[in-house]
């Protein structure tokens, strides 16, 4: 809730740096297959790709209009998905920012998105008691209902 990401030595449990920037908390941090980069998802209505060798801000997501509470990577990273309380999902270019795709269809606000291991279909949970699966990069979907 400080709107900070601490960065942690395992080996002694030390605090080695910390990254700031986001305005408000900080509800998700995933990191890159190589774990040099990290994302986040904030109460700010942005997700951020942070380099962990610099300790800065590579790219802010910025095009929800409510909190992003989760931003994952896709397994090749070309591409990033966020979740928010806005009822979306978008798509972004990872290298770029550049928004690709705005998923909607949920009711009410999106917790959780996946990709999965091809890279080619999303799922996402929501308050709206749904879990749905889509296609990476349309807005064909097929939906399950969670009871």
């Amino acid at each position: 809730m400080d709107r900070t990401i601490k960065l942690w030595d395992v080996a002694t449990g030390r605090d080695v740096a910390t990254l700031a920037g986001h305005a408000n908390w900080i509800w998700s941090v995933n990191f890159s297959r190589d774990g040099k980069r990290r994302l986040s998802g904030s109460a700010d209505n942005t997700a951020r790709l942070w380099d962990l060798t610099t300790k800065r801000t590579l790219l802010t997501f910025d095009g929800h209009s409510n909190e992003v509470f989760e931003a994952v990577f896709s397994p090749d990273e070309k591409r990033i998905a966020t979740a928010s309380n806005d009822h979306t999902i978008k798509l972004w270019n990872a290298e770029t920012g550049q928004e690709l795709l705005t998923l909607e269809d949920h009711k009410d606000e999106v917790w959780s998105v996946a990709f999965s291991p091809d890279g080619q279909t999303l799922a996402s949970g929501s308050w709206d008691r749904t879990a749905r699966l889509w296609r990476a990069f349309s807005e064909a979907k097929a939906r399950t209902r969670i009871k």
